[in-house]
């Protein structure tokens, strides 16, 4: 457990007085310097309470001492010390009151310097106001910012009051600049004093003697006037009136924005400043009067606070900074963003008569977005996407005319005229910004993207606009690389050339990351088409014709053609259009495993000249696309390449799993292409780790489907995937830096393990009823597959839990991408489909023997066909209506209410992803088909039930798995991000003191527990802010052993080997549910803290500091308990500022405690 500030506190300040007192010169500084860190975790700091004194062996208030003590210390310094520690002190309190003034610091938490944490606030301003009367002018102002810094008692002070505000009329202007700083942090936090300085800053500023600077820094003032609606007001028609009157130009621009954000603590203000800032937009002020305004009113918007304030008079102004030719285009920028940010904030689907101005901000706009001057060109194209995507296609005018949008069509061709115009520089090799103009390209991609989303039908215009682009600049590369030989000797044209070669690859790449951005949106609108497939085949052509390029390029390039997961699904949906007999899929399907054949070549050129790490990053690239051929030669060859321990061990681990996709997707090649096989022993590029016969196999595998056969194949993926997970187990014992690639790796082999089981059982279901022809013998039959058919339904319980697992660790691990969260979550739809599909396929309720079919399965709540209607209705219930209307069928049936649908958590919300999108598809004929069938099973007789439940239940159940297993499988991109992951540290001891030897009870009683919460492996960059903290202690009678009693391991059971924690999971999550319903964070759940086997549950909140460390206490219901030695479970989770819910992963050992007689 990390101590605190409460706990280091008397160290802190033991080692403060050591430093002051120190004669070594300059230790004394560093002594005041370091204090300055500990300061700010201190105030990030709640105070401290009961529990944190009894988890650290305090005295309660002792941390107070000690604090005001290093203050006193530090004002004594301050009192006796020389010019630098006077400075250093300031320096450490400037500091300090910046980070208490942070806003995202939790409201809670009292700042440090607050009278109510400083009990001895007289003894240091006493101690400085010596340094004030006694000190020379710089002392003076030192001691002015410190009574800034201390306002939160120093306005109380009426000497202290008056020291500063007598100050603001000093000769020094140094003193009277602290003055100011001061005066200013006062009026934050006092009304009276602010109305006396609001006075005396109006004398100083018309004061004709009054230095600029003082002017400036006295005009920034007005804007801490906000303490109250009355003195702001009075500021800010005073602070008008000054500017009114004002000629110097840094004074009105520093009383403009003063100005601007004192309106923003007021809506009553914001519109009268808006008019004023307008009416400073006219020709007949200063242009930085006119830049200021402008910046003042932008930020306006930004704020959320403008949007009720637009007038004719706003856009007026703004079209006319727009057409102003000698204006400095940043103001026309500014204009144009304003603009943006205006529309930004209007409704969708805008009429005429919603905004008059239209036409003319249209044929402004459009005219902007020709200007020579590219950066107002790209701004102006930014608003006319808005326009285009906000505004209905035809706008009728108040005039009578008809003014018509511009067809998105040509704002693409505008956008890519605009690149065109941005890369030629790069073309031809000119001087130029190269990192401004890929900033500038990736900003008009971009637009293009969010016109693709909204207009899918221009995919394949924008495809092509990017193939013409491409093969431009493949054109200059090979004329490039020819100039190039024709001057070999000139060694700076070849210095040029490589420089030239990296800028070029880079744009190559910036434009491969657009198309497969585009694929995907393309996908998810569901308008991939034959014409797509063309554009990208034409494009990826282009490259490849480039021997300019690096075979990286190529291959990435290549990998656009080969990722099944796009493509496949565009066949399947274009078989389904057309009703075809699949003539186009096998065409297709051949081209595509064709074409791999040559990514393969490139890959193998790389590993031929020695470039191992992009290779590796192709592999990487390659995995992520579902290309598992590419991916396992890539990784395999690279193990014999790599001589750190280490990193071939991470190969090994990535070689198993890609072996074992490579050989799933073999499974589905069609008969008569074997190719990849053959290729790989032409070449001679074996993997080296695979089993002797693995050649045999993907021979035999190959087009094949049969039971017997796959279940040999899914035997050799199920052993890879278990290989790569213990590798990764037996080389990283002692760090959690691959636990999502050990968690994701085993909940796959549970997968497959399951897959091969169903394989398995109607193999042998298939085999017995094939073997017996006799009636009585087949009678017999019957009654053994009966048993067998128990095994599918244990197993769809099984399946059920594991998505369940997926679901759980897609949230448990903050900061993935989305993208690998949703690919995670579609491997949960499918096992939840599969667990449905394996359940209800032999599932007849008229049937008398199949109430035995769950027998031994636990409770009925948790293993019951309801719930695994419910799992998977809660996963498709905003993505399919459709199938989600047959889930409803399907309850019907079966005679189960559709009221329990609502039970099932939303966290499982999926994207239109292409494996979610085959997922669904499958989906559909799986409840289609089980309703079908069980309709149909209901006009049979009785003794025909149970011949129909095995024939009719095992082809289906065959078909949808082998549908699934086609469908790609792509490896989330965060598996190859290798880092700890975010988890959180439980520290329990007793509530009793007196239990000094460890956690123990009375029978009878509840055990009182102290909790200290610690998050680990938080890093400084986590895109969301974690708000809310909750954790769930958990304990069953079940009793510890006498020598695991006193175990004490490093790290808690992994989670994949929990039995338990997706029921906890579950459990904290539907508390934390509740909770968010409410404002407080009492109990929600009542009474169900012990359920009915006698195990007990305790929820608690945690409010975490700055450095991730909470305190909080409770009460565990043991008191039923018998004597003996038990373990608490626990789990804790957060929820982050957007509202999502993450799991936080148990870092440490679960503790236990004693019941004792």
């Amino acid at each position: 457990m990390e101590r605190n500030a409460t706990a280091c506190a008397m160290e802190w300040s033991i080692e403060l007085e050591k430093g002051l007192r120190s004669k070594i010169p300059g230790r004394c500084v560093e002594a005041i310097l370091q204090i300055e860190p500990r300061l700010k975790q201190w105030a990030g700091e709640p105070e401290a309470t009961m529990v944190v004194y009894n988890m650290f062996g305090l005295v309660p208030g002792e941390e107070r001492l000690f604090a005001n003590t290093i203050f006193l210390r530090l004002a004594e310094a301050f009192q006796l010390g020389h010019k630098h520690i006077r400075v250093a002190i300031v320096r450490v309190f400037l500091s300090l009151r910046r980070h208490c003034r942070d806003k995202k610091r939790s409201k809670r938490i009292k700042g440090i310097l607050s009278k109510s944490r400083v009990h001895n606030h007289l003894e240091l301003l006493k101690r400085v106001k010596i340094v004030f009367d006694t000190g020379d002018p710089e002392s003076r102002a030192l001691a002015l910012v410190l009574f800034g810094c201390w306002a939160d008692f120093a306005k109380d002070s009426a000497h202290i009051r008056y020291l500063v505000l007598s100050s603001l009329v000093s000769s020094n202007v140094l003193e009277v600049r602290a003055s100011l700083f001061a005066a200013g942090c006062f009026s934050e936090l006092a009304d009276d004093f602010a109305s006396v300085l609001l006075e005396m800053l109006v004398n100083l500023v018309t004061y004709s003697e009054t230095e600029s600077t003082v002017r400036i820094v006295a005009a920034r003032v007005f804007a801490k006037m906000g303490c109250s609606y009355s003195v702001a007001k009075r500021a800010y028609k005073t602070g008008l009136k000054l500017v009114l009157d004002s000629s110097d130009e840094d004074f009105l621009v520093a009383m403009l924005t003063s100005l601007s954000k004192l309106a923003y603590k007021s809506t009553l203000l914001i519109s009268e400043q808006v008019d004023f800032l307008l009416h400073l937009l006219n020709r007949e002020r200063a242009l930085y009067i006119q830049a200021t305004a402008l910046r003042c009113l932008y930020l306006t918007f930004v704020k959320g606070m403008g949007q009720s304030l637009i007038s004719a008079t706003l856009f007026r102004a703004l079209f006319s900074i727009v057409e102003e030719a000698e204006l400095p285009s940043t103001m026309q920028c500014e204009a144009l963003k304003l603009l943006h940010k205006i529309l930004l904030g209007r409704p969708p689907k805008l009429s005429c008569a919603d905004m008059p101005e239209f036409a003319e901000l249209l044929r402004i706009v459009d005219n902007a977005s020709r200007s020579p001057i590219m950066s107002k060109s790209i701004v102006a194209i930014l608003v006319l996407v808005e326009i285009v995507i906000k505004f209905q296609r035809r706008v009728e005018m108040g005039s009578g005319g008809v003014c018509t949008l511009p067809m998105p069509s040509e704002v693409v061709s505008l956008i890519m005229d605009r690149i065109t115009l941005l890369v030629k520089p790069i073309l031809c090799s000119c001087q130029f910004n190269h990192v401004k103009v890929f900033e500038q390209v990736q900003s008009l991609l971009s637009l293009l993207l969010l016109l693709v989303g909204e207009h899918p039908d221009l995919g394949v215009l924008v495809l092509n606009k990017a193939h013409y682009l491409i093969e431009d600049l493949v054109d200059t590369c090979t004329t490039m690389a020819g100039r190039q030989a024709d001057s070999a000797v000139n060694n700076p044209v070849e210095i040029r050339g490589e420089r030239d070669q990296t800028i070029n690859s880079k744009l190559i790449f910036i434009l491969n990351r657009f198309v497969v951005s585009c694929l995907e949106i393309l996908n998810k609108a569901g308008t991939l088409t034959n014409q797509v497939f063309d554009k990208v085949k034409l494009l990826v052509q282009s490259v490849h014709h480039c021997s300019f390029f690096d075979c990286y390029t190529h291959i990435i390039y290549s990998l656009l053609l080969d990722t099944r997961t796009v493509w496949i699904c565009m066949i399947n949906r274009n078989d389904e259009a057309r009703g075809d007999d699949g003539n186009f899929h096998t065409c297709l399907q051949d081209f595509i495993d064709k074409h791999e054949l040559l990514t393969l070549e490139f890959a193998k050129k790389m590993l031929i000249h020695r470039d191992t790490w992009p290779a590796y990053r192709a592999g990487m690239y390659a995995a992520c696309q579902g290309a598992w051929v590419t991916a396992s030669f890539l990784f395999g060859q690279l193990i014999m390449k790599v001589q750190s321990d280490i990193f071939s061990c991470w190969l090994k681990s990535v070689s198993h799993l890609a072996h074992s996709q490579r050989i799933i997707q073999l499974l589905f090649l069609t008969k008569h292409d074997s190719s990849f096989v053959d290729w790989l022993e032409t070449k001679e590029l074996p993997i080296t780790f695979s089993e002797d016969n693995l050649c045999e196999i993907e021979k035999d595998v190959a087009g094949i489907i049969d039971e017997p056969t796959h279940i040999q194949a899914l035997v050799v993926a199920y052993q890879s995937l278990i290989s790569a997970e213990r590798t990764l187990e037996t080389t990283f014992t002692s760090t959690n830096a691959f636990f999502f690639q050990r968690w994701f790796l085993a909940l796959r082999a549970k997968l497959l393990g399951a897959v091969m089981e169903i394989f398995r059982v109607l193999s042998t279901i298939q085999s017995e009823q094939n073997t017996n022809n006799n009636a009585l013998v087949r009678k017999c039959t019957i009654v053994d597959s009966i048993k067998f058919l128990q095994q599918i339904t244990q197993i769809s319980f099984q399946l059920k839990r594991l998505s369940q697992e997926f679901d759980l660790i897609a949230t448990s691990f903050i900061g993935i991408d989305s993208k690998s969260s949703n690919i995670i979550k579609a491997v949960a739809l499918n096992c939840s489909l599969l667990a449905v599909s394996a359940g209800f396929a032999f599932y007849i309720p008229s049937l008398p023997a199949h109430q035995n079919l769950t027998c031994g399965l636990g409770s009925s709540q948790k293993c019951s066909h309801a719930m695994l209607i419910q799992n998977l209705v809660g996963r498709l219930w905003n993505l399919d209506h459709e199938v989600t209307s047959n889930l409803g069928m399907l309850a019907e049936v079966i005679g189960l209410s559709k009221n329990c649908f609502h039970l099932q958590s939303k966290n499982q919300l999926l994207d239109s992803s292409c494996e979610v999108k085959n997922i669904v598809d499958v989906c559909n004929y799986a409840v289609s088909g089980i309703v079908c069938w069980q309709n149909e099973a209901k006009m049979v007789q009785d003794d025909k039930i149970r011949s129909e439940v095995i024939t009719n239940g095992s082809q289906l159940l065959l078909n949808i798995i082998l549908k699934l297993m086609n469908i790609p499988f792509r490896v989330p991109k965060f598996f190859f991000k290798v880092r700890p992951c975010v988890g959180s540290e439980l520290f329990i001891s007793s509530g009793d003191v007196r239990n000094i030897d460890g956690i123990s009870v009375s029978t009878g009683f509840p055990l009182s527990l102290n909790l200290c919460l610690q998050l680990k492996n938080v890093p400084p960059d986590l895109p969301v802010r974690l708000t809310k903290f909750y954790c769930i202690l958990h304990c069953s009678q079940k009793l510890v052993l006498d020598g695991q009693s006193n175990e004490q391991t490093l790290w808690s059971p992994q989670p994949w080997e929990d039995s338990e924690v997706v029921e906890i999971n579950e459990t904290l999550f539907q508390y934390v549910t509740e909770c968010t319903k409410r404002t407080n964070y009492c109990k929600c759940f009542g009474d169900d803290d012990i359920n009915n086997d006698g195990a007990v549950s305790v929820f608690v909140h945690f409010e975490l500091s700055e450095r991730g460390q909470g305190f909080s206490n409770c009460l565990l219901d043991v008191s039923h308990f018998p004597v003996g030695s038990y373990r608490i479970k626990w789990h804790c989770c957060c929820i982050d500022s957007q509202g999502s819910y993450w799991s936080l992963l148990p870092l440490n050992a679960e503790p236990v405690f004693t019941v004792l007689c």
